[in-house]
């Protein structure tokens, strides 16, 4: 069984930094892709940065040049290095991973994320 455990979250004044941890336990037998999203109150869930398999990632412009993220493969981990913080950037931060065969994403539970003005 796969749990994907999120922690780092919490309340931050605009400009400040947040690292978000999301580790992985029981077995994933090949990762596609670890993900970051993100749910603000009335809001869809949105997509913010991916890191695949060979290191590559990707980010939504809203966090582009702000956020970074990053893996660590021994231990199934995935952070989110979240720089220059912004009102607007508050919301519950989600980690997903995808194993690659077969196809299944694995969600955390959510972590809170606020910045105050």
């Amino acid at each position: 069984q796969v749990q994907l455990v999120e922690s780092g979250g919490g309340l931050v004044q605009a400009g400040g930094s947040l690292r978000l941890s999301c580790a992985a336990s029981g077995r994933i037998r090949s990762i596609s892709f670890m993900a970051w999203h993100r749910q603000a109150p009335g809001y869809q869930r949105e997509w913010i940065a991916t890191i695949i398999s060979g290191g590559t990632t990707s980010y939504a412009d809203s966090v582009k040049g702000r956020f970074t993220i990053s893996r660590d493969n021994a231990n199934n981990t995935v952070y989110l290095q979240m720089n220059s913080l912004k009102p607007e950037d508050t919301a519950v931060y989600f980690c997903n991973i995808r194993n690659s065969w077969p196809v299944v994403d694995y969600w955390g539970q959510g972590t809170q994320v606020t910045v105050s003005s």
